[in-house]
């Protein structure tokens, strides 16, 4: 082929090329002054002052006849649904009336006791609190912090059946121990009474009489067994062996209240409180399963018996205690599905655990433990077992512990949280109040509650219960 033929055809390639070059770069140019035509009529036709006043009335309408937030509702989801990827899960919680979120609040101001509460940034408020001084003279006190998800009932439920149940379970095994005391006391006054100047043969029937009262100290099984008894005893021990057989009678099908008490005298608050979290799962279980409710809540108890403190924990409400240095002290550790031992039960359960805003069991569920919960009760992907642990106050001489939702420790460090307390320490309540609205400006997307007890306490001399498990606040 010709030299020249062959630059002609790659000329006119180039040409080819070219031409269909420049028309696409013509027709994305008329797209451009298309999109910049619009834009033009926008601007045009929305800046004008009648357009700007009506769009203004019609959102005034909304605002006041409060359905600005409901009609956006399905809006918001929305995009929520659409942003989840990247951990917005709650961008609706953001759109909500600060006016409403701070001045719907639960507050308590007593002695040594303060709590405030707010529904924040959430549709309705699900935390519950208990306040319990001095049960019926006993001076042991309860406290409580229950945060619900997925509804009110659980921690309702909490609220009411729980903190009744261990109440009352308190007070049963606290008057066994005072009643066992007492016929102890009875028994060291009646051996103190024995003359020296006895015959072997009678020392012999005392010691039987002794033996008798420390090995047998339940009430005889049967009424044949109590007048066999009698009759082998002398005339001198009749009262006392009296006192010892009428001692209250324990029903064998329940936990017996005798086995709370320990060797030491003591009671063993920490099986008591395990106990009653457990039994009351397993009710709320089945309440929750006739009403299809999937409500859960976490459960914050905490016990204080003389200078003993007991905190039973089951979820990420979470409790820190201000000891005579100032150093912020861990009373619990919240149950998170990430946390290597959860993750292998949850696992060794057949579940799992998914990323999903934050860790969550089975993509759904940003605890690992909580109360109610019955679809992840099933295979035990989420269990109801608290931890106890139990402190010395003599040995911390606390200044103060702080109770609190998760709302609180999602924005908050234990040692930030002590050192707000510390600066208020005079005026607990504004402490506690100032907290709370802090937590709230920075941004907390669930309900707050925060309650601070200080030491050392009064409340001992007095009885007082506050509980707060309606839905009015």
């Amino acid at each position: 082929m010709d030299d020249s033929v062959e630059d002609k055809i790659i000329y006119q390639v180039y040409l080819t090329h070219m031409k269909l070059l420049s028309s696409k770069l013509t027709l994305a140019k008329n797209k451009v002054n298309s999109y910049n035509n619009m834009w033009k009529y926008m601007q045009f036709y929305f800046t004008k002052p009648e357009v700007i006043f009506f769009l203004a009335l019609i959102l005034c309408l909304l605002f006041f006849s409060g359905n600005l937030f409901k009609s956006t509702n399905g809006f918001f989801k929305k995009i929520n649904r659409s942003l989840s990827f990247i951990g917005f899960n709650d961008f609706q919680q953001l759109m909500v009336d600060e006016k409403d979120a701070l001045t719907k609040n639960w507050k308590f101001n007593g002695k040594n006791v303060a709590l405030y509460a707010i529904k924040g940034r959430r549709s309705q408020m699900e935390d519950r609190y208990v306040i319990k001084t001095n049960i019926m003279n006993t001076g042991i006190s309860l406290f409580a912090i229950f945060d619900g998800h997925g509804g009110e009932f659980a921690a309702d439920y909490a609220t009411t059946h729980l903190m009744k149940n261990l109440t009352n379970k308190i007070i049963e095994v606290k008057k066994l121990l005072d009643e066992k005391t007492d016929t102890t006391e009875e028994l060291k006054t009646f051996n103190s009474n024995i003359p020296e100047n006895l015959t072997p043969k009678m020392k012999m029937k005392i010691t039987k009489i002794e033996e008798h009262t420390t090995t047998k100290m339940k009430p005889s099984s049967s009424a044949d067994d109590s007048v066999i008894n009698h009759n082998k005893l002398k005339q001198d021990s009749l009262s006392l062996i009296k006192d010892i057989t009428t001692l209250k009678n324990v029903d064998d099908e329940t936990i017996n209240p005798s086995s709370y008490l320990q060797r030491d005298g003591n009671i063993n608050f920490s099986k008591i409180l395990i106990d009653e979290v457990l039994a009351a799962d397993k009710l709320l279980i089945e309440a929750a399963k006739l009403t299809y409710d999937i409500a859960g809540s976490t459960a914050l108890i905490v016990l204080v018996e003389g200078t003993t403190l007991f905190v039973a924990n089951v979820g990420d409400s979470r409790g820190v205690m201000c000891d005579k240095k100032g150093n912020a002290i861990p009373l619990s550790f919240d149950h998170k599905p990430q946390q290597m031992r959860e993750k292998k039960r949850i696992a060794e359960a057949g579940g799992f655990i998914s990323f999903n805003g934050v860790w969550r069991v089975a993509g759904v569920l940003a605890t690992s433990r909580a109360l109610g919960d019955y679809p992840l009760k099933e295979k035990q992907f989420v269990i109801a077992n608290p931890d106890v642990l139990t402190f010395d106050l003599s040995h911390h001489d606390p200044q103060f512990i702080i109770l609190a939702s998760d709302g609180l420790w999602d924005t908050f460090t234990n040692e930030e949280a002590v050192e707000c307390i510390k600066q208020h320490i005079d005026d607990s309540f504004h402490g506690a109040q100032y907290l709370t609205i802090q937590s709230y400006n920075r941004g907390s997307l669930d309900n707050i509650t925060v309650l601070v007890i200080k030491f050392p306490p009064v409340w001992s001399k007095e009885s007082q219960v506050v509980d707060h498990g309606g839905s009015k606040y």
